[in-house]
């Protein structure tokens, strides 16, 4: 009879049990969790602090003794495994709640062992007024602080998927929020052009939005006004009181009562690396396409993991849900008989900010530069659904794709409604290995309260097919700055248009609805760069103008695109 040892619970590890079940009913199969839970909704923390999900239990996916009668798996919680032999293929196990250790062997080994919150290395950074959010024990802490102190104020420090959650989370309890983000904008999946109506969004809810400031140092002030010292180590960890002083590299201070750390996540690998098994140079475990690791008989699976990035082929470290749950079921499929494959992680995600919806899927724009591909990219600023039916909202595209095959490379959208179902239809489209051109034949929902006749998944394929063909001659926000008086900029808007929402230094006015009459005034020795506020009229002028026997490029996504780079 096979024995197969799980380290880890959660979304990996608790897969991997289900499915090691399914595909063999005699086998010995014990899962090790170091906490308290087996298997819980980690994605759903932050909407519990903020009240969206109201009972914990409700997070509770699975309980050592419903996962036992379900699947006859043994689930040891508050047990750590400590240390593999792989010559003798055993672990040695830590009982937390007995303080005792013990061994068992194995015939096979599955490390789902996940991804710890990464803490800076700040002055002042250890005292009792700063969490980080992993697990469920995480949660009820930060949970019983604000019970207990009832902040005014709580400071979340980074911009990822974590921090934003918090943010509103913190948010939605009634407490006043300042959220601190390195980089020049929030989200790193994003690019920085698509993020700014983000920042407008959490500006727009009173959050004080501190980009490009770093965090420099706290300082742990009591209730009896004694400032900590060492780190606040010397301190009586179960005093809660008092408040936070942080200081960023912007030399500004603020006072906090809450401090959240969620700068992003680094693998665990300290027990693979001590049994010798092989780390990347990302720092997470090496596997094949089978979950393997350098040792035959050692799987590893989820956030621990070094992923192949799906667009770039390239190693990657993606810590999501969705790809731990497929990872841990293809490596107990493996384990048990079967001969499947991990197909890469593509990135396909989602948060939501407040009212607004922010997904992407694949690699964006600044990922790509880094990775030196070649690329390029369209906007679309469309209506969810048919903009005469009621509660139409702007859904903001950007696609990026391969300039030679026209093979999607990634893509990001933002919106109030409809961003899931966008990013869904073009992540399921480079899934199966389709082209840009094949965008404009998909055949989505239609009806006015669902989309429109012309989806916006379309609307991409068409502007981005034109360029391929080189019937659309594009240029992005970021080239008006090498303009020079060999180019004459113009906007097809109405004035009143301009009037109201402004225009780009420097352009003249000639309306789409006019310009066949006045296409006179415009010199054929100089090329034209057009543009509107999405892109669309920018792009019929374009093609009126090219017919006249003008030179002439179009502003890719127009002036509200121009707009969020200012």
């Amino acid at each position: 009879m096979s024995k197969l040892l799980i380290v880890g619970g959660v979304a990996g590890g608790a897969s991997a049990a289900a499915r090691a079940r399914r595909l063999s009913e005699f086998a010995e199969i014990i899962v090790f969790e170091r906490g308290a839970h087996i298997s819980f909704a980690n994605c759903g923390l932050p909407y519990h602090i903020g009240g969206a999900i109201d009972e914990r239990d409700k997070l509770l996916l699975q309980t050592p003794e419903s996962f036992h009668n379900r699947f006859n798996v043994d689930v040891r919680i508050l047990n750590e495994v400590i240390a593999i032999d792989t010559g003798n293929k055993t672990v040695k196990v830590r009982n937390l709640k007995e303080n005792s250790e013990y061994t068992e062997a194995y015939n096979y080994l599955v490390l789902s062992t996940g991804a710890a919150p990464v803490h800076p290395n700040i002055s002042g950074i250890n005292n009792p007024l700063t969490y980080s959010l992993r697990n469920l024990g995480d949660m009820d802490d930060i949970i019983s602080v604000i019970d207990t102190n009832r902040p005014e104020h709580a400071t979340v420090i980074g911009g990822g998927y974590i921090g934003l959650e918090m943010m509103e989370a913190l948010h939605n309890r009634g407490i006043n929020v300042t959220l601190v983000e390195q980089a020049s904008h929030v989200m790193r999946t994003l690019d920085e052009e698509m993020s700014e109506v983000v920042h407008t969004e959490i500006r727009s809810m009173g959050v004080d939005l501190q980009l490009n400031t770093a965090l420099q140092s706290i300082r742990y002030i009591t209730s009896r006004a004694a400032v900590s010292q060492n780190d606040g180590k010397d301190l009586d960890e179960s005093n809660r009181c008092g408040y936070l002083e942080l200081a960023t590299d912007k030399n500004r201070k603020t006072r906090t009562e809450l401090l959240i750390v969620a700068i992003g996540v680094r693998p665990e690998i300290d027990l693979a690396q001590s049994a010798g098994l092989e780390i990347g140079t990302l720092g997470g475990i090496v596997v094949d396409s089978q979950m393997r690791t350098s040792d035959p008989v050692i799987f590893a699976v989820g956030d621990a993991v070094e992923v192949r990035n799906f667009t770039s082929d390239r190693s990657a470290l993606i810590p999501l849900a969705g790809p731990a749950t497929r990872q841990g079921r293809i490596a107990a499929g493996v384990i048990f008989g079967e001969q499947g494959e991990y197909c890469k992680t593509q990135g396909t995600a989602i948060c939501k900010v407040f009212g607004l919806s922010v997904a992407s899927t694949g690699m964006s724009e600044a990922a790509l530069k880094n990775e030196e591909l070649e690329y390029e990219k369209v906007y679309v600023h469309a209506a969810n659904h048919a903009s005469y039916y009621p509660g139409a909202e702007t859904v903001s595209l950007k696609v990026l794709f391969s300039q030679d095959s026209g093979k999607i490379l990634g893509a990001q959208a933002t919106g109030r409604d409809g961003v899931d179902k966008c990013i869904d239809v073009l992540a399921v489209s480079q899934r199966a290995g389709m082209t840009v051109e094949d965008l404009q034949h998909l055949e989505l929902c239609y009806a006015p309260p669902y989309g429109s006749a012309r989806d916006i998944v379309n609307q991409a394929g068409f502007i981005a097919t034109n360029i391929l063909k080189g019937s659309h001659r594009p240029i992005h926000h970021h080239q008006l700055q090498q303009l020079t008086n060999s180019h004459v900029l113009l906007d097809v808007r109405t004035p009143e248009e301009i009037q109201t929402l402004g225009t780009i230094p420097g352009a003249i006015n000639i309306p789409i609805d006019v310009l066949r009459s006045k296409v006179d005034e415009l010199p054929k020795d100089k090329e034209i760069i057009v543009f509107c506020q999405v892109g669309l009229r920018g792009y019929v002028a374009s093609r009126l103008l090219n017919n006249r026997g003008y030179n002439t490029r179009n502003l890719i996504g127009g002036y509200l695109t121009w707009t969020n780079t200012q």
